[in-house]
């Protein structure tokens, strides 16, 4: 089992900055990325970004690309999400989440441990 706890949500003007975190534990060693979705008031949640656990190496969804950064601390177990230039589509339950499967990370189904969400706001 993989224990998820986001925190760093809240409310921004468009144009501003968050950064959320994730904190694992459990069994993290077996992890091989964490990824970071989002949903939205009436929507499906969609897939943010996700990092693979060595290497280090990243995926964005298209809309995020180059606004937000996912980083990671190996030492603290724990998963970031610089998010910059922040607009109102971006509101949002942001969502972590962790897998141990090695292909199509980018989808929803693939991941097995979800933190409880945290929610970002952006006002215009």
């Amino acid at each position: 089992q993989v224990q998820l706890v986001e925190s760093g949500g809240g409310l921004v003007q468009a144009g501003g900055s968050l950064r959320l975190s994730c904190a694992a534990s459990g069994r993290t060693f077996s992890m091989y990325a964490m990824g970071w979705f989002r949903q939205a008031p009436g929507k499906e949640r969609e897939f943010v970004g996700t990092i693979r656990w060595s290497g280090g190496t990243t995926d964005y969804a298209d809309s995020v690309k180059g606004r937000l950064t996912i980083s990671r601390d190996n030492a603290k177990n724990t998963v970031y999400l610089q998010m910059n230039s922040l607009k109102p589509e971006d509101t949002a339950v942001y969502y972590c989440a962790a897998t141990m499967r090695r292909i199509a990370i980018t989808t929803v189904n693939q991941y097995d441990y979800w933190g409880q969400g945290t929610q970002v706001t952006v006002s215009s």
